[in-house]
């Protein structure tokens, strides 16, 4: 699989990663019911499909994620364990309620909840979730995450849904790796600023959600959505009720000529278009079964071509789905 540096790391990753918010289950911001088997032999099969990295955050299924993400790697030769990248800053209670706590006790003390999880003894990339605009001044939390790589349990330090003023104030602390925004056909903003603030910095993009959580996966549809169950948060999106729903379909009809020619899914032509844009170093991808897997993957080794891009383009404009700047995005 092609591979991009992650900013200045020298962590060589593949362009799509597996990501494994699905994989911690049901809960707030759940997807629903996943059995943990199947979660371990997805994580396997993208490893032997040659994708080298992993992200995953405490938060998902409250601390489940990070689990059953340990328990795959620990079945796994040392030799063939892949990069490993996590976050804090969401905690939660015994009641499962979510609460930003960025303050560098509560960082502390969650990297070493991870590492014990994770059943690791370092972590490859540790990311500040989300901002808390009601904590601790965010130069006292990105502090707190430089000392643990000074303390040698994190390799590498990045952010995660920030924007340029909180960039701005973390890089005048100490450099930020890495960026974690959303970014897909759908939800264009971050191609706005943030990416290009981290491509004037040398600081490396991973963007999440390429397939804006399954409406680009080229097996979405209306029917689908309507019966999301109500533990899985899209059941509650506006990108997934009418009439955004209607819009957000037809862009993932448009793709699929396009997918055609080449062979591939239609998720992987939404994939490649995030990996596409300038600035993006990869795009996290989630999958939930070995097959999912495979209906993804080789969109590592996609180019699009000028005229790819310059349909998709034109049928961003005729479905009006989405949000965010259209020709920025590539130029």
């Amino acid at each position: 699989m092609r591979t991009r540096e992650l900013g200045g790391t020298g962590m060589a990753i593949t362009t799509v990663g597996f990501g494994s918010w699905a994989v911690g289950g049901p809960g707030l911001m759940g997807w629903g019911t996943q059995s943990d088997d199947e979660s371990i032999a997805a994580i396997h099969h993208a490893i032997t499909r040659g994708v080298n990295w992993i992200d995953t955050a405490a938060v998902y299924g409250f601390g489940h994620a990070e689990k059953v993400v340990g328990r795959a790697l620990a079945a796994l030769p040392p030799a063939d364990r892949p990069l490993l990248f996590t976050k804090c800053g969401l905690v939660w209670d015994e009641n499962g309620v979510e609460s930003n706590d960025l303050t560098p006790e509560s960082i502390r003390r969650e990297c070493d909840a991870s590492l014990r999880r994770l059943g690791v003894d370092h972590i490859d990339l540790y990311q500040i979730h989300d901002p808390d605009p009601d904590g601790p001044p965010i130069e006292e939390s990105w502090g707190a995450v430089l000392d643990l790589v000074k303390e040698g349990k994190v390799r590498h330090a990045g952010v995660s849904n920030f924007d340029v003023d909180l960039l701005e104030r973390c890089e005048a602390v100490g450099h930020v790796a890495s960026l974690q925004p959303p970014l897909s056909l759908i939800d264009r903003d971050a191609a706005a600023d943030v990416i290009p603030w981290c491509a004037a910095h040398g600081t490396g993009v991973i963007v999440y959600s390429p397939m804006a959580s399954g409406l680009l996966s080229g097996t979405f549809t209306a029917e689908r959505a309507a019966a999301l169950p109500d533990d899985d948060w899209r059941s509650r999106s506006a990108q997934f009720r009418a009439p955004a729903l209607e819009r957000n379909l037809a862009l993932q009809e448009a793709l699929r000529p396009i997918a055609r020619r080449y062979g591939v899914s239609v998720a992987t032509i939404a994939i490649a278009w995030t990996t596409a844009c300038p600035g993006v170093t990869a795009a996290i991808v989630g999958a939930r079964t070995p097959g999912q897997v495979d209906g993804w993957q080789d969109a590592s080794d996609l180019h699009l071509t000028a005229d790819d891009l310059a349909e998709i383009t034109t049928a961003l404009h005729a479905t009006g789905a989405g949000h965010g700047p259209i020709e920025a995005a590539l130029s």
